[in-house]
């Protein structure tokens, strides 16, 4: 069984074919999925979606790219949002995401102001007692920074997409977060990817394909979705001398633990 950990569905690639894009899943093995907030308009479709598929869980949060507009008192009404769903028979809201810092794509927005949202919802996450997942580009340092500072490790997040060296994979491993791993692994050039997910501690590493973005080779360049994950599955065994099936297996027991998702509550059974 696989669990995709970091997807965005409701992005608007997938409006003519969601519906059947998410049916096909189950015919890949993939079980259980996350779907990523990025903005304020995300954080709404992202729980719709949850809400009406048993196999997608929510992590609600606030990309870098979606700041500059933000109300002084979002995170207060995020954290509305996500108590509701608690509070209600069937909550699917499994983490705080996606937040982090981007010097890379988002130069045109101040690194000050992209830190302090970035603290904002760590302590959203600390409030509510939830794992954060985090995007982090070209600000490896800052990153790690504040998240040592704010003591939010323990097995309580995710660097998605993770694309430093394997040196800066230690120290994030030792905060006690996870590394999620996707269709960079498969590029030719992708020597830190590579490295990376050779060298994380199998009860730490995660499966994403962060569709619709960052398709796996041979699909590089086009629409990603989570019937791809079996190659990036292909590529990380072969790196780290493993069967697909013990890849699945540990990487799914993983996201479960991190998640803090039973498996009394997965559908049928």
């Amino acid at each position: 069984m696989i669990f995709d950990t970091h997807t965005h569905y409701d992005d608007h690639q997938y409006d003519e074919d969601r519906e059947a894009v998410l049916a096909s899943l189950s015919e890949y093995n993939v079980r259980l999925a996350v779907n990523i907030a990025a903005d304020r308009e995300g954080v709404k479709t992202t729980l719709e979606l949850a809400k009406t598929h048993d196999f997608l869980y929510a992590a609600l949060g606030i990309h870098p790219d979606g700041i500059m507009e933000l109300p002084e008192d979002y995170c207060g009404t995020l954290e509305k949002i996500i108590l509701e769903d608690r509070a209600s028979e069937n909550p699917r809201v499994v983490a705080v995401g996606e937040i982090g810092l981007d010097y890379y794509h988002r130069d045109d927005i101040p690194r000050e102001r992209q830190i302090y949202w970035f603290r904002k919802q760590l302590e959203l996450s600390c409030r509510l007692d939830l794992p954060v997942v985090v995007h982090s580009r070209e600000a490896a340092k800052d990153t790690y920074d504040i998240l040592r500072e704010m003591k939010t490790g323990d097995g309580s997040g995710i660097v998605h997409c993770f694309s430093y060296s394997k040196e800066m994979a230690r120290q994030f491993l030792d905060l006690g977060y996870y590394i999620a791993l996707g269709g960079a692994v498969t590029f030719k050039n992708s020597r830190h990817a590579k490295e990376v997910a050779a060298y994380v501690p199998k009860d730490r590493l995660l499966l994403e394909t962060d569709c619709p973005y960052m398709a796996p080779v041979p699909f590089r360049g086009k629409r990603n979705d989570s019937t791809k994950i079996p190659y990036i599955v292909d590529v990380m065994a072969e790196l780290r001398h493993e069967t697909r099936e013990e890849l699945e297996r540990q990487t799914f027991e993983n996201a479960l633990r991190l998640y803090r998702i039973s498996r009394e509550d997965l559908w049928n059974g």
